[in-house]
């Protein structure tokens, strides 16, 4: 009877293992959020922005959603994730962090489960990074960002 529990299990085991990736990088590899792949022609400021809008959708909401998180990212880096302030480096990209914060930060508002990359200048990791302050914080400027410019166009009353 041992045996035969012992032979359905290896059974098992190996039916298992055929569905798993074939390489060790794939196996140890996970995606994480937002996990999204630039198109042959798709621009890096496109890609941005849809990196912005997957961050507000996964980890949001924040205060005038996707539209005015990329209009402040728009504003802060032109949507260039490699952009650094001239001439000192001080603020760095896609939502121009402090760049002594930014190790602090990552650690704070990242999940190591996630392998996402540590680098300011990854649009990805930044969007992601940005939009939990601000959604813990609750506001734009209180996480450090002025939502001047980006506030959308004004309401008309009813009446």
């Amino acid at each position: 009877m041992r045996a035969r529990i012992v032979a359905v299990l290896v059974t098992a085991v190996v039916a298992v293992g055929s569905f798993l990736p074939a390489t060790d990088a794939a196996a140890h590899w996970l995606p994480g959020p937002c996990a999204l792949i630039q198109a042959p022609t798709e621009s890096i400021q496109h890609l941005s922005a849809r990196e912005i809008t997957c961050a507000v959708e996964q980890f949001g909401p924040v205060p005038g959603g996707a539209e005015r998180a990329i209009c402040i990212a728009r504003r802060e880096s032109g949507l260039n994730p490699t952009a650094a302030s001239r001439p000192t480096g001080m603020y760095v990209g896609l939502y121009q962090h402090l760049a002594a914060a930014w190790p602090a930060r990552f650690a704070d508002w990242t999940s190591p489960a996630w392998r996402l990359p540590s680098s300011p200048f990854s649009a990805r990791t930044n969007a992601i990074v940005t939009i939990r302050m601000v959604q813990a914080m609750g506001r734009w400027p209180a996480a450090g960002w002025p939502s001047r410019g980006c506030m959308g166009k004004p309401r008309p009353k009813p009446g």
